[in-house]
């Protein structure tokens, strides 16, 4: 049996993963659960590791993957795990599914830290389950580089799943080309006129631009690691 604050917070970082492909920040985890630190994020976080609900990775910033969760929720949620890692063992306690997996062209690399040059030519293919992928919409992968959304649980090295769209709510992280040429890999937020792309590590300023020097070319939908 879970406790209500345990049962919250697992539901909370279902549902972000189901969102955005990444967990929430233990920041974002205290202010959902109304606490006063993060200490009490961190005694819950052990308590669902120890009853077999989640899994923590590590040497990885903000890495959580959730294993099974309670039937009541289970029922309604619909779940599917969202952080898919090569090579990784299936845990003992983990619930059994079937994967349909499809292959998605991977365009290059999406800078998480500097803007890089936009790159549109396919380097190779990966194949990523079917449940990651949202109605008919085009997507496409993308190989991340630096550590800018680090806090956002992508690392340097990590593939991004992108669903192609050329519109976003504020907190979506999305691929975004600014002025035309360098493509990042930031949480997008509209300011009025202006456009803030925000980093999920404190060492990067949020940038902030004329909306018309912004394009949206995608939102994150999932994350691929290999190990």
């Amino acid at each position: 049996m879970l406790t209500k604050k345990q049962l919250d917070l697992l539901e909370f970082i279902h549902d972000r993963l189901q969102r955005d492909g990444v967990p929430p920040s233990f920041d974002e985890m205290k202010l959902a659960l109304d606490l006063r630190s993060k200490s009490g994020i961190h005694r819950l976080i052990t308590a669902l590791e120890e009853r077999g609900f989640i899994r923590r990775l590590a040497h990885r910033a903000r890495a959580i993957e959730i294993l099974k969760l309670p039937d009541s929720l289970a029922k309604t949620k619909g779940f599917t795990p969202q952080v898919i890692e090569g090579g990784a063992p299936v845990p003992a306690n983990s619930q059994p599914a079937t994967i349909h997996a499809m292959e998605l062209p991977v365009m290059g690399k999406i800078a998480a830290g500097v803007p890089i040059e936009a790159i549109s030519q396919v380097s190779h293919h990966v194949a990523v389950p079917g449940q990651m992928l949202s109605g008919a919409d085009a997507h496409y992968a993308l190989e991340v580089k630096g550590d800018s959304m680090i806090d956002a649980g992508i690392n340097d090295g990590d593939v991004v799943v992108i669903r192609e769209t050329a519109v976003a709510d504020n907190g979506d992280i999305v691929v975004a080309l600014v002025e035309d040429h360098e493509a990042t890999l930031k949480r997008f937020y509209r300011r009025g006129n202006s456009i803030a792309l925000e980093a999920a590590n404190p060492a990067y300023e949020t940038r902030v631009l004329p909306e018309d020097k912004v394009k949206v070319q995608g939102r994150l939908v999932g994350l691929i690691r290999s190990y």
